[in-house]
């Protein structure tokens, strides 16, 4: 498409039966030139284009219909850029991915490369590194401690025992502008003598949604030598977000979960198969607090992951879900998350609308 062409398109955007509040939308686009998008009253809206796709945040009422013509240039607001391994929006500090080369003298600190959250103000990092209560507990992170692959081979990628481990492989893509910093890998999931058994491409995107941090996580792991089956346990193993140490050592009993069935007491926990009934949840909230302030991290799972998805939940910090499965020579296993980290707690009626727009978002179409 010629940015002629593209500039004679309009973009329409359909609320559905619910009120959209900075809600991104992407549609096919193959043009690259820089655009933005005009709504009926003139008013300007970031848009960006990358991936063959043209991305932008819609906030309208239910049952709502808004169409924009599409316009040559950029729109004046905070963009994403990449200053090596960190995304900045502006000069805040949002993700850093860290992706250290395994070194056996250094194993602990060097067997995973993790991602890295700022708090939505950018002044600290939120999440935990090596070290500390369980060392294995890397930021915003995805591994299973029970893997059988190739004739009977079995190895623990979460733990990364033995000589088990997962490596940065390579920096696929990066992408940054006024409406999303995205940043994809390749990470190799090694077991017994270092096998080679998959090879994920993980790929995180932070939208410039305003009051917080919207991550999404993606993961797409191709199986190297014969069926891979992944299996574990809630404390180890699937998508999982663990909050800085200082969690556990000091304001653990000030965490509190939020689910779609209430808020939970401060210090209070469920676990799968404890608890039987939480499992396949459409999002969980974990509530905690570093210095004199708190925090909350939404987790948002969709039905198209495998299932059933079985949660964990720690009064220090880590949370999250995980799921058995087996993943097949030329079949690989994609999964998608999402991430909302905001100051304060948050309320329930935010986590089921966040996971309303995840699920079900709006409909989007382009036309001359």
């Amino acid at each position: 498409m010629t940015l002629l062409l593209a500039l004679l398109q309009t973009v329409t955007v359909e609320a559905g039966a619910r009120d959209r509040i900075d809600v991104p939308v992407a549609v096919e686009w193959s043009a690259k030139d820089p655009v933005f998008l005009e709504d009926a009253a003139g008013k300007k809206i970031p848009a960006q284009v990358g991936g063959g796709s043209l991305q932008f945040l819609v906030t309208l009422k239910a049952g709502e219909k808004a169409s924009y013509a599409v316009k040559p240039g950029a729109v004046e607001v905070p963009s994403f850029r990449w200053e090596g391994a960190t995304l900045k929006l502006g000069e805040k500090p949002v993700l850093a991915y860290v992706s250290p080369v395994l070194d056996e003298k250094n194993r602990e600190e060097t067997y995973k490369p993790f991602h890295h959250v700022y708090s939505p103000d950018g002044s600290r990092i939120l999440t935990k590194g090596p070290g500390g209560q369980f060392t294995h507990h890397r930021g915003v992170y995805y591994g299973f401690n029970k893997v059988t692959y190739g004739e009977g081979k079995t190895c623990d990628v979460w733990h990364c025992s033995g000589q088990a481990h997962q490596a940065h492989q390579s920096v696929l893509a990066s992408e940054a502008g006024p409406v999303v910093g995205r940043q994809r890998v390749s990470i190799g999931w090694h077991g017994q003598n270092k096998d080679l058994f998959a090879v994920e491409e993980r790929e995180l995107s932070i939208w410039n949604v305003p009051g917080g941090i919207l991550l999404d996580f993606r993961s797409r792991l191709e199986a190297k030598m014969g069926p891979v089956k992944l299996d574990g346990d809630p404390q180890h193993a699937g998508f999982h977000f663990r909050a800085d140490n200082e969690v556990s050592a000091k304001t653990a009993k000030q965490t509190i979960y939020t689910r779609p069935d209430g808020v939970g007491k401060p210090g209070e926990t469920r676990n799968w198969p404890g608890q039987k009934t939480h499992v396949d949840l459409p999002w969980n909230a974990m509530s905690f607090v570093l210095g004199e302030k708190r925090y909350s991290t939404l987790y948002l799972d969709r039905p198209q992951n495998p299932k059933e998805a079985r949660f964990s939940e720690r009064d220090y910090g880590r949370f999250g879900s995980y799921f058995a499965t087996t993943v097949e020579g030329g079949k690989p296993l994609e999964v998608r998350y999402r991430l909302w980290i905001q100051d304060g707690q948050i309320d329930p009626a935010v986590c089921a609308a966040k996971s309303a727009d995840f699920l079900d978002p709006p409909k989007v179409s382009v036309a001359p």
